[in-house]
């Protein structure tokens, strides 16, 4: 029984609760440093060489965690410390609430252009033409979407292959972000890393479903509306993850996600999910509430997943 390691990820994600994301020389910021040096001396419009790109990355990244685990093993104390200071920097459940909340603010006080300049903080889609209704949609599915990004599927990783987890899928995610979208440039050479993190996310993003649909009730929306509109909605999304959050976020609040999402100079028509009226600004703060939530169950959960595992090894 790992009881260390357990009682690391809770703690980590109380630290981030708390906390949020360190504010200067973030590990993952250095990480992303690193990345993009690397990027700039082997790039080549190549899937083969996207791929031993991000092999490569995060192998390294995963090998660290393999040295930190194994380092640890005998040493309770250092393990749970080690393990909570990991957590707490790969996890990103309370700066996206900030982030979203700076939105709120914004919209609140009917200032749609800082609301527009909050934006790029949440998504990638261009602020400059969005009216209030679409910057809270955006900003709802940003939440939807990156509560499984940010916090639960690290906190997956972590409870299934230890601190080597941890630390592989915030590179896994980060190489996404980085050179996983559609471009001239990543087409081909993003090509890999887009789909581990395809991979990478599919189970974390059907866990944080089946939680939005259990955090409902409690933070005030609605389990069957989540549950019935993930289902039925989820995979009409283009991303096989993205879809089934923002489904159940989109009925667990009884709002309707989806619609015409402008990226630079490309246009994308989303599905529609739920069949509630369009986000409103009090949306937002909804999503946080429900997002803070899920995440938090998740590290629970995770911990006591990983309690139960006979021998607690990664």
């Amino acid at each position: 029984m790992d009881t260390p390691f357990a009682a690391g990820l809770v703690l980590g994600a109380a630290a981030d609760l708390l906390l949020a994301d360190p504010r200067r020389g973030h590990p993952v910021a250095g990480f992303g440093a690193v990345a993009a040096a690397v990027e700039r001396r082997v790039w080549r419009d190549s899937r083969a060489a996207g791929a031993s790109y991000a092999a490569g990355l995060v192998g390294a990244a995963s090998g660290l965690g393999v040295l930190l685990d194994r380092g640890t093993r005998r040493r309770p104390a250092v393990r749970l410390l080690t393990t909570a200071a990991t957590t707490w920097t790969v996890i990103g459940g309370t700066s996206l609430g900030r982030a979203a909340d700076r939105m709120h603010a914004a919209l609140a006080t009917g200032d749609v252009p800082a609301g527009r300049a909050a934006l790029p903080a949440l998504a990638g889609r261009d602020p400059s033409t969005l009216g209030p209704e679409e910057l809270a949609r955006a900003a709802v599915e940003s939440v939807a979407e990156n509560t499984s990004d940010a916090a639960v599927a690290p906190l997956f990783w972590g409870a299934v292959a230890g601190l080597p987890g941890l630390l592989g899928y915030r590179a896994v995610n980060t190489l996404d972000a980085m050179v996983g979208h559609r471009s001239p440039r990543y087409e081909r050479f993003g090509w890999a890393a887009a789909r581990l993190d395809d991979l990478a996310n599919w189970l974390p993003a059907r866990l944080t479903a089946a939680l939005t649909v259990a955090c409902a009730r409690p933070v005030g929306g609605s389990a069957a509306g989540a549950l019935r509109t993930w289902l039925r909605d989820g995979a009409a999304h283009p991303s096989p993850n993205a879809g089934r959050c923002e489904a159940a976020m989109a009925g667990a609040l009884g709002i309707r996600l989806g619609g015409r999402n402008v990226y630079g100079s490309r246009v994308e028509i989303r599905p529609i999910l739920g069949d509630g009226r369009p986000p409103a600004t009090a949306d937002i703060r909804s999503a946080v509430r429900l997002s803070r939530a899920v995440w938090g169950a998740a590290a629970l959960l995770l911990a006591a997943t990983r309690l139960a595992r006979p021998g607690g090894r990664s």
